[in-house]
């Protein structure tokens, strides 16, 4: 026998060996992630989207506010109110612009921060130069923006704040706004999760559909 062949041999033998070693695993391999592709990419978000359409279709799809058959809004992202008269929501600190959606975040600067203080300073004077009458304590809310930039609530105390500027913009009476404040107070989850608060977009739609308000 050949030297140079029988030492050939058992090179090819053990190369074969890896070779089905190899394809061994491969082929499995390749089962399990077209297996997985289906389950996790096709059949699990057919069965999650399906059974939201059909228990949760109004959150599913965005808890757009309609008004005249058209969505105005959603009631889970705040929006940017600048007119007097509405109730203004939470500052927000989303780029390029207020409220986005796309870029939720917050403004991420400390209480130490110079510009942190400058804008809420700000934010105090806009409050002030739009209600001069009004001496009392602004709520917090309505000076700091939260973290996720989209808040759509005001804590009660923030929108009765504003009851005499909006009030006052719309040729209305105090307790016709207040009324429609304290009507638009939603309560803790269950009694305890959470806290009060005041959707803005509600409130102000609620404003709109008074007839003095179209005047």
């Amino acid at each position: 026998m050949d030297t140079k062949e029988s030492t050939l041999r058992p090179e090819l033998a053990a190369y074969a060996s890896r070779e089905a070693s190899r394809e061994s695993i491969v082929r499995p391999a390749l089962a399990v992630l077209a297996v997985l592709t289906v389950l996790v990419g096709v059949v699990y978000p057919l069965v999650v989207t399906g059974v939201s359409q059909a228990v949760f279709p109004h959150q599913a799809n965005g808890s757009l506010v309609m008004k005249d058959g058209k969505a105005v809004g959603s009631e889970v992202i705040g929006q940017n109110f600048a007119d007097p008269k509405h109730f203004w929501g939470r500052p927000s600190a989303t780029g390029p612009q207020p409220y986005n959606g796309t870029a939720s975040s917050g403004s991420n600067q400390g209480p130490l921060n110079p510009a942190l203080i400058d804008a809420v300073k700000g934010r105090i004077e806009a409050l002030r130069a739009a209600d001069p009458d009004n001496k009392a304590k602004i709520p917090v809310d309505l000076v700091t923006a939260s973290a996720s930039g989209l808040d759509p609530h005001i804590t009660p105390a923030a929108a009765r704040y504003q009851v005499a500027r909006v009030a006052k913009a719309r040729g209305l009476s105090p307790e016709q706004v207040a009324a429609l404040v304290e009507r638009r107070v939603e309560t803790p989850w269950f009694g305890f999760i959470g806290e009060p608060r005041v959707n803005v977009l509600g409130l102000n739609l609620d404003l709109d559909a008074m007839p003095a308000a179209r005047q």
